[in-house]
């Protein structure tokens, strides 16, 4: 199977504009996520939709494609990036722009998902452990997730899920594993045309999830794990934590 990463990245940004050229550690953000994933998969680019990271990325040797200003989405962004890419890929990896510390290995474990041949759309989960507080748990900006057995998620909430009737809820981790969402996806290609073609379910609006939309609609999510500790960045103070945890890391 031949895999496609796209990593959409905006300039405009609500809590953090101009987020994927912040420097860190001496390179732009964007660039960091680029390197991660190049080479793991079978190519690798940035969507975006303004002129600025466009240039940033041909600085650094990186592909780029121009997209809409208009999407209301990275997975739209995804599908315009793909349509003009080409190359018969049979899978899209949306890597979100602001993950520099993802993973060979959270890529890897996507990846296998695809082993499955009925698996449409993939994601990864991170098991929360029994030694985090309850206000991590609690973080309405981590969704969790609920899996069957078959390991495809039965939902995404902002909530903590499951609700723990019988314990206290500060021996909520000791007595259940729990799932946090990492924000990595990759589609079928042939899938990811007909998601982008949906109208906004009334949970994605409700939760502003909008992986709740493909499950309203009745697509499958098959779920992978990783064990790796990532620093997402929204704010400029999440760029404090993620400079040092590149210090720390060496």
């Amino acid at each position: 199977m031949k895999f496609l990463g796209i990593i959409p990245a905006r300039y405009a940004s609500t809590r953090f504009p101009a987020k994927p050229l912040a420097i860190l550690g001496g390179k732009t953000v964007i660039q960091r996520v680029y390197e991660q994933v190049a080479g793991v998969l079978d190519d690798a680019y940035v969507a975006t939709d303004d002129e600025r990271i466009e240039a940033a990325v041909k600085a650094f040797g990186g592909k780029v494609v121009m997209t809409s200003v208009h999407h209301k989405s990275g997975t739209d962004r995804c599908y315009e990036a793909c349509t003009k890419i080409g190359g018969g890929f049979d899978v899209v990896v949306n890597i979100q722009g602001d993950e520099p510390f993802i993973q060979p290995s959270q890529l890897n474990a996507v990846k296998a998902c695809f082993e499955d041949q009925t698996t449409q759309i993939a994601t990864l989960v991170k098991p929360f452990t029994a030694d985090e507080s309850f206000a991590v748990l609690e973080n309405v900006n981590s969704p969790k997730v609920v899996v069957n057995t078959n390991w495809n998620a039965l939902y995404f909430s902002r909530s903590i899920i499951p609700y723990q009737r019988n314990a206290e809820k500060q021996e909520w981790l000791k007595g259940h594993t729990y799932y946090k969402h990492i924000g990595l996806y990759a589609y079928r290609t042939e899938v990811l045309k007909e998601i982008t073609a949906l109208p906004q379910s009334s949970l994605e609006i409700a939760e502003s999830l909008e992986q709740l939309r493909w499950l309203e609609n009745g697509y499958k999510i098959k779920v992978g794990i990783s064990d790796v500790e990532t620093i997402g960045i929204d704010t400029p103070q999440d760029l404090e934590r993620a400079e040092e945890f590149l210090k720390n890391r060496g």
